[in-house]
This record gives C-alpha cells, sequence and structure tokens, in this order.
C-alpha cells in the first residue's frame, strides 16, 4: 500500500496519474496547503520541503521499513522503477524520458508557477512580471509543440516525463496560452485528457476539493513564507 499525499496542484496530480494507469494500490491522504497542512510536522518528516505531493511505500521492493519520497519527479522515477512501467529499461529510451521529466521539473512547472503567481495572485500588479512569465511559458510551450511534431508523446510511448508535463498545461488559459497556437502539443494534451486513467485522476481530485479557490487567509501559507513557519 502505498500513502500519497496529495492536494489539487499540477505537481500533486503526477503521482496520481500514474496509480490510475498501473492500478497499484493507494490511499490518498488529504494536505489542505491553504489551511497550512503542509507545516504539521509530521508531514515535514516525509516532505521537508513543506510541499506535496510525497508518497510513502509500505511495501518497497526487497521489503524493510516504509520509504519516504518527496518531489513529484523524485515520484514518478521511483514509481516507474517499483513498477517497471512507464520508463523505458534501454539507455538511450530511459534517458530520452528522464532529461524530459528534469525538464519539466526545471522549467515548464516552475516559470507556469510563477506565471499564475503573477498574473493571478500577486498583491501587486507587476507588466514586467507578467509578461516575462507568460512569454517563457509560451516559450517552453513552442519547445513542447516543436518536440511532439514527429511522436504521439514525449519521448515516442506514454512516460513518467508525459505524467509530469500534462498537468502543467491544464491551466493554459490561465496561463495566457492558446493551445491551437500549438497544435502538436493540443493533439498531445487531448489524447492524455481522454485517457480513462487521466479522467479517474481529476474526478477524486474535484471530490477531494470541492472549491479550489484562494482565500486570503490561505495566501499566508502559500505566499510569502519565510523560515519562521519551519520547526526545528
Amino acid at each position: 500500500m502505498l500513502d500519497i499525499y496529495f492536494w489539487t496542484t499540477p505537481n500533486g496530480y503526477k503521482p496520481l496519474l500514474f496509480l490510475e494507469e498501473t492500478g497499484l494500490p493507494y490511499k490518498l491522504v488529504p494536505i489542505d496547503i491553504g489551511a497550512g497542512d503542509q507545516f504539521d510536522p509530521d508531514f515535514l518528516k516525509i516532505a521537508p520541503n513543506n510541499r506535496i505531493p510525497a508518497l510513502v511505500d509500505h511495501d518497497p521492493a526487497g521489503g524493510g521499513e516504509p520509504i519516504s519520497i518527496f518531489e513529484s519527479g523524485a515520484m514518478l522515477l521511483y514509481l516507474a522503477e517499483k513498477t517497471g512501467q512507464f520508463l523505458p529499461a534501454d539507455l538511450r529510451g530511459r534517458h530520452e524520458v528522464l532529461q524530459w521529466l528534469f525538464w519539466q521539473m526545471g522549467g515548464l512547472g516552475p516559470m507556469a508557477g510563477q506565471n499564475h503567481h503573477f498574473a493571478a495572485y500577486a498583491p501587486e500588479k507587476i507588466p514586467y512580471a507578467i509578461d516575462r512569465y507568460v512569454k517563457e511559458t509560451g516559450r517552453l510551450y513552442a519547445v513542447l509543440n516543436k518536440r511532439l511534431a514527429d511522436r504521439e508523446f514525449v519521448a515516442g510511448d506514454y512516460s513518467i516525463a508525459d505524467m509530469a508535463s500534462y498537468p502543467w498545461t491544464v491551466s493554459h488559459e490561465r496561463q495566457s496560452q492558446d493551445l491551437n497556437d500549438f497544435p502538436h502539443l493540443k493533439r498531445w494534451f487531448e489524447a492524455i485528457a481522454a485517457r480513462p486513467a487521466t479522467e479517474r485522476a481529476y474526478e477524486k481530485g474535484k471530490a477531494l476539493n470541492k472549491n479550489p479557490t484562494v482565500s486570503e487567509d490561505a495566501k499566508k501559507f502559500l505566499f510569502g513564507q519565510g523560515p519562521e513557519l519551519i520547526k526545528s
């Protein structure tokens, strides 16, 4: 059994996509980041960066004590290695997937996240910041679109690289991106959205968080955090 510490963010959905594809048994453990659950000392033992998602595998390969993993990319890699699915075993195929997994972790996720923040949540609308992150998000969409011009998925077959990137394109309208400008990405997006596992994952998230708006009280836990919230 796997415990998945989850909330309805793009990173949160990544392991759900994997688990719904494979049918591995898991339990969702809600971590309401708008209420500050991510700073609970018990959660910080699993996820010291006070971010979701995280997992605990109570039945790791080889037995022994449970294994905890934080960081969504590390979780996808762990699950792929645990199951032998969605990550090629051959050297070239494996690293084709991994470089695009890290591309998402280092590029698409952080840049789209800053796009969300300055466009929707920042108390002051800063045109330079909004323009910078909208343009960079568009550049990354163009990179992904070009990559998908001659292949169905990011690394050929559906893989953890696709599971990492897809959730960050779900909010394309909020990011001021028109998928019609990226026809290969649009085809890829629609194909993943139509997968039964994707539909199940997002249904579970919506059932858990019925009001995904960010209140003023929630913003103190989500933005502008300092070291004082991390208990020693």
